[in-house]
């Protein structure tokens, strides 16, 4: 990973900076982190607390077809839920939202 050191010698200099860095935080953003680890998935997977990956994912294709961009798998209100973000074929990006245990839509909305 780069590091950027950057030396502050006026206001001027301390506004640049940070419009610079800004503009690349944009150009390049870094993933969000999911709530839950993959290793915590895993083990809730393995004891059947949540349903596998590979089924939230054709359940969420079986809702939207598309291809899937991310998947996150979150803890809402005691509740292990999957969001899965999929790009249709329009070029339209959704955010599907199912129970990580049963598989049930809770919520579906365009991004």
């Amino acid at each position: 990973m780069k590091q950027i050191f950057i030396q502050i010698k006026s206001n001027q200099s301390l506004l640049f900076a940070f419009l610079v860095f800004g503009y690349g935080v944009l150009l390049n953003p870094v993933p969000v982190q999911a709530d839950i680890s993959q290793a915590t998935a895993r083990k809730l997977s393995a004891s059947g607390q949540i349903l596998p990956l590979e089924s939230i994912h054709t359940k969420a294709k079986s809702i939207k077809a598309g291809k899937i961009l991310e998947t996150e798998l979150e803890s809402k209100k005691g509740i292990y839920v999957y969001e899965v973000e999929l790009l249709d074929s329009q070029g339209t990006v959704w955010e599907i939202k199912l129970d990580a245990k049963t598989g049930t839509l809770i919520k579906l909305e365009q991004d």
